[in-house]
């Protein structure tokens, strides 16, 4: 018995290994920073100038401190004048610091996000066979707002702890050589240690929370299945199932407490212990006149703190920027296939017709069954304004002649003519624009049925859209509803019957106007009524236009003017219905007698 997870989050972006490829490819993307490049550069010299001044704080202190019994009450405020004068402007400095970055990620973001969306809806029908649209969607939406954080904080954060540690050491060694060396022995290493053992609790933190959303999809899944379970007798199954899932949420948790007492204790012992023996070994310098002051000493302290904080968030920094790499990985993976070549400024300029359609020795693989021969050497033609019908079995390659008309795949061998010229000769938008497809399973935008129509043709008026409607035989079902055109369909047209789908379908054909009409099994899933109001409109449709359909029910094509049977991805008899029905033994008469009893 499988059982499955109901509530995943989406994918998290991959962490992956910083090589110098890996970083290569990355820093391709600060392409899409280019147009934003003198904020961001304004943006890296705030960040500079506030990191700077930060490191000022704990000398003007520690001087505050040294001139405690030798500096007079003006000389003291003086040094806090300036620190409060310091605070004032490095706040102001973070507030622009923050607000250009700002800028500069949603910009480069909305361009990084524009491009690929641009670029992965001109992809051709094989690169998206092979991948889900979840997975896609992640990349646009999960990656980009990883490299989102990336751009924001991540990059600015670790360029400033940088500038601490360096600038950080670079001041204790002035202060006093012999206790950054001390304190360069044990801080780093207690805060690099420190940092680490806090990531191995988080993640024992997830698992346990991973073990309890398994926990809860139990629950979740046997009450909706109650029947199932309950018809199965299966009750002691699924108690002893959510036991064992309870367990582990113990076990996990109870050693995740372990691990986390210990991280406590050592945090506790390590972080206090080695500020506490900078300090001594501070005190002792001081006492033996080793040329350090009390106030070189409580700077030398909050020095101290700054960096073994920088370092500790060092090791968060990577794991961002990791996981910034794969996410990097994932977008430049879409960037790099080979889009279709499409040009639609061209069709404005370049109008076309199309008419007669010649399939010669067509054969055909889909890419990702490479070994598997879907058509094998199928020819046929089809005169202008003529009507054929494709029969056959499912899986007989019907379906596959569509995807070619439409060149969502090129033929293996063979080809295409139209009006007597190879379909790939054709700009691709202006030969697209003058076909229309009706599928068997419609699906419409989630907006409303006016914006649904005019997809066949942006822009058209309101007096097209009205009578497209009519001659789908869609105008009344619309009139009857409250908001009639405005009326909302739904996600995939989800409010709407599939007679009614298939009508808002067929006025998009209609408005569209084209000169090839795809019809792959229009009817097959409708009621006798719907079949009847959408075969009218198909009549329609159909009217002086080349017309290849592709169907089951086959008293729907009686009157097509030629009828190919389909099978193993060959013709196998070709005719009109008169025609094929005298053959002894015919496919097509099998076909027909056996859909003849089934209604019967």
């Amino acid at each position: 018995m499988a059982f499955h997870r109901m509530d995943k989050p989406g994918p998290e972006p991959e962490k992956k290994k910083i090589t110098k490829d890996a970083l290569k490819r990355m820093l391709r993307l600060f392409g899409f920073v280019k147009p934003q490049k003198y904020t961001f550069i304004l943006g890296l010299f705030i960040l500079t100038l506030t990191s700077l001044t930060s490191l000022v704080f704990p000398m003007l202190i520690g001087n505050m401190v040294d001139m405690a019994k030798t500096s007079t009450l003006k000389d003291i405020n003086k040094i806090g004048f300036v620190l409060v004068g310091l605070f004032m402007v490095n706040a102001v400095l973070s507030y622009y610091r923050i607000y250009l970055f700002a800028v500069v990620t949603q910009k480069t973001l909305a361009l990084l996000r524009q491009t690929t969306y641009n670029h992965l809806i001109q992809l051709p029908m094989a690169f998206f066979s092979g991948r889900r649209v979840g997975e896609l969607n992640s990349r646009i939406s999960a990656d980009i707002s990883m490299l989102q954080e990336t751009f924001t904080d991540t990059i600015a954060q670790f360029l400033r702890q940088v500038i601490i540690i360096i600038g950080g050491v670079t001041i204790l060694s002035f202060i006093s050589p012999q206790l950054t060396l001390f304190m360069l022995a044990i801080v780093p290493v207690v805060a690099v240690i420190a940092r680490f053992f806090g990531t191995y609790i988080r993640k024992m933190s997830k698992e346990a929370q991973t073990s309890v959303a398994d926990s809860n999809t139990i629950v979740e899944e046997t009450l909706q299945a109650i029947t199932n379970v309950k018809s199965f007798a299966n009750e002691a199954f699924e108690m002893l199932r959510y036991k064992r899932k309870t367990d582990e949420v113990i076990e996990v948790s109870l050693k995740g407490a372990r691990w986390r007492g210990l991280f406590i204790s050592f945090i506790f012992m390590a972080m206090f212990g080695s500020v506490v023996g900078v300090i001594w070994y501070g005190v002792y310098l001081v006492n033996i006149g080793a040329g350090i002051t009390v106030g070189d000493l409580f700077k030398f302290v909050l020095y101290t703190v700054f960096i073994a904080g920088s370092i500790s968030g060092m090791a968060d920094f990577y794991s961002q920027i990791q996981k910034a790499v794969g996410a990097t990985e994932n977008l430049l993976d879409i960037l790099e296939e080979t889009p279709e070549k499409l040009n639609a400024y061209e069709t404005g300029n370049k109008p076309i017709n199309l008419g007669e359609v010649i399939f010669e020795e067509v054969s055909f693989n889909y890419p990702s069954r490479k070994n598997v021969e879907v058509l094998k050497n199928i020819s046929f033609r089809v005169a202008k304004g003529q009507k054929i019908a494709l029969v056959g079995p499912s899986g007989a390659g019907k379906t596959t002649i569509g995807a070619l008309m439409f060149r969502f795949y090129e033929p293996s061998t063979g080809q295409i003519l139209i009006d007597g010229k190879p379909a790939s000769s054709y700009n691709l938008t202006a030969y697209r624009n003058r076909m229309a497809l009706v599928p068997q399973e419609v699906i419409l935008f989630g907006g409303s049925i006016r914006e649904n129509i005019e997809y066949g043709k942006p822009g058209a008026s309101e007096a097209e859209i009205i009578q497209a409607a009519k001659q789908a035989n869609a105008f009344n079902f619309i009139e009857g509803f409250p908001e009639k055109f405005e009326t909302v369909v739904g996600d995939r047209g989800v409010q709407l019957s599939g007679g009614q789908r298939q009508r808002i379908a067929i006025a998009r054909a209609i408005l569209k106007d084209p000169d090839i009409l795809i019809l792959d099994e229009a009817t097959s899933s409708l009621d006798t009524e719907s079949e009847r109001l959408v075969q009218e409109a198909l009549e329609t449709l159909m009217k002086n236009r080349t017309s290849i359909i592709i169907a089951h029910r086959l008293t729907t094509i009686r009157d097509a003017d030629k009828i190919l049977v389909i099978d193993g991805g060959e013709v196998k008899e070709t005719g009109t219905h008169d025609e094929l029905m005298i053959l002894e033994n015919g496919i097509y008469r099998n076909l027909n007698t056996r859909q003849v009893e089934a209604l019967s």
